[in-house]
C-alpha cells in the first residue's frame, strides 16, 4: 500500500553520502530515501527508549512514585497468592 510522503531536504557531510552511495550499490535498501527514513526510525526508537530510561531513573528516585508501587506490590501480593495456589 502506498503512503503518501513529504519531501524533505537535508545537507549531509560528504562522508555521509559517500557511504550511502556505497551501501546502495550493494542493495541496502530499495532507494536512499528508504535507506534515510529506516535510520531515521531507528534513532527516532533509540532516543525515545533513553528518554523512557531517564524517566524510569527519575522516578526510581520520588519517593511519591516509590510508594504508589509499594502499595499496588501489597495490593496484589493476595491475588497473586491465589493465582498461584490454582495454577499447582
Amino acid at each position: 500500500m502506498y503512503t503518501k510522503t513529504k519531501k524533505a531536504t537535508f545537507n549531509l557531510h560528504p562522508d555521509v553520502l559517500i557511504a550511502l552511495n556505497q551501501a546502495m550499490s550493494r542493495g541496502a535498501a530499495p532507494s536512499k530515501n528508504a535507506l534515510v527514513e529506516r535510520a531515521l526510525i531507528k534513532e527516532l526508537k533509540e532516543l525515545q527508549r533513553q528518554n523512557r530510561k531517564s524517566r524510569w531513573e527519575e522516578g526510581s528516585k520520588d519517593p511519591l512514585l516509590l510508594k504508589d508501587l509499594e502499595e499496588i506490590e501489597t495490593a496484589f501480593q493476595t491475588a497473586d497468592a491465589e493465582t498461584a495456589r490454582k495454577v499447582v
